[in-house]
C-alpha cells in the first residue's frame, strides 16, 4: 500500500476512532504483525502485571505523567488533526 494510501487511512482513522478504539486497532495490528512476522509476544506473569500496575499508579499519585485526554489532544494538535465530533 503506498504511502499515501496509509497516511489517509490514518487521517480516517484519527477522525471516526475514539482514543479507547485507537489503542484497541493498534493493539491488534501490532500483534498480527508479530505473528506474521514470527515475532514471540511478550508473556507477562500476573505478577508482573500487578507490579506495572502499582507503578502507574504511584507514579498517578504522584502528580507524574499527563491525563489521557490530554495527551491525546496534544498528539491530534502536533499531527493537524481536527477534532472529532
Amino acid at each position: 500500500m503506498s504511502t499515501t494510501a496509509l497516511s489517509g487511512l490514518l487521517e480516517y482513522l484519527y477522525s471516526t476512532l475514539s482514543p479507547s478504539n485507537m489503542r484497541w486497532v493498534g493493539e491488534h495490528l501490532i500483534e498480527r504483525a508479530s505473528q506474521k512476522e514470527g515475532l514471540p509476544l511478550k508473556h507477562y506473569s500476573k505478577e508482573e502485571m500487578n507490579a506495572m500496575l502499582d507503578q502507574a499508579e504511584a507514579n498517578f499519585e504522584a502528580g507524574l505523567g499527563i491525563p489521557d485526554e490530554e495527551a491525546w489532544d496534544e498528539l491530534d494538535k502536533e499531527h493537524n488533526i481536527p477534532e472529532a465530533v
